[in-house]
């Protein structure tokens, strides 16, 4: 069987994903489309795996863009084995007296791996310098270290795609206040978030120096417009499957085999467990 060129692969995927349309997405268009886009995913994880490729994702922007909306749709039909979340928490007292790069290290990737950084070593750039978690001096020097370390993910074979989730202020509004009225939403609302809508500019400053001094030919930006969480998720999706190279893997046709004879064996009637109530 011929493998079909990379670009050729996704077309298949991509072709149909509506654009620029100003109608809300319906779900059953929205669902329709992001199962083709998930198809297109697992073929990646199978090209990764075949090819032992080195993917590192990183998810920025806004608070309540919809960056872990996106996460999730890309995971959920994947192997968690191969596209594995980093979201770290907060340094510790010994984190913060390491080198600022150095708690990031070890969640690269080996071989075969995809690693989705769940906000990143950019938070210096952001979240630090708003909320005066670091220096002045600690900023700058990370603004101008940062290109280097990231070139020299690159040539080791990383592929580095960034992701900026830009939304409006009314639509940042409106999400804090559909968490702050919605009691499954509501772990999701922080200090840290409360503060980024009242620090929206301070935000935009943070913001527009990082993309300025950290965009470059080797890793670029890409600015996801995410107003409209639906069409977010498909725009990102199909971006993510059109910056990396990957074919179909021929693989064997499956057989499912005859179960064994039970050679006597039966289902034990006396036995007593420990059985999960039929409530539903």
């Amino acid at each position: 069987m011929r493998k079909e060129p990379a670009d050729k692969t996704r077309a298949k995927a991509l072709s149909s994903v509506p654009e620029g349309k100003a109608a809300k997405l319906k779900n059953k268009e929205f669902e329709s489309q992001l199962a083709k886009l998930q198809a297109e995913l697992v073929k990646v994880q199978l090209w990764v795996q075949h090819k032992g490729l080195k993917i590192v994702v990183i998810f920025e922007g806004r608070d309540a863009a919809g960056k872990g909306g996106v996460i999730k749709r890309i995971t959920e039909r994947v192997s968690p084995r191969v596209f594995r979340v980093v979201a770290l928490p907060t340094p510790t007292e010994r984190e913060k007296s390491q080198m600022y790069m150095q708690r990031y290290i070890p969640h690269l990737p080996a071989a075969g791996e995809v690693i989705l950084f769940d906000r990143s070593w950019y938070n210096r750039a952001g979240v630090e310098r708003v909320m005066g978690f670091c220096t002045k001096e600690e900023v700058t020097r990370f603004l101008e270290l940062c290109p280097g370390v990231e070139r020299a993910m690159v040539q080791s074979g990383i592929i580095l795609v960034k992701y900026w989730f830009e939304v409006s202020q009314e639509e940042q509004t409106r999400r804090f206040q559909a968490r702050i009225n919605d009691g499954r939403k509501i772990w999701k609302l922080s200090p840290m978030d409360l503060e980024s809508h009242q620090r929206w500019y301070d935000y935009s400053r943070a913001r527009d120096e990082m993309l300025l001094a950290t965009d470059s030919s080797f890793a670029p930006w890409y600015i996801v417009n995410a107003d409209d969480k639906r069409r977010a998720r498909l725009n990102c999706i199909s971006h993510l499957l059109s910056v990396i190279p990957y074919e179909d893997v021929e693989r064997e046709k499956v057989k499912l085999p005859e179960r064994q004879k039970a050679h006597g064996y039966e289902e034990p009637k006396n036995r007593r467990y420990n059985v999960v109530p039929g409530v539903f």
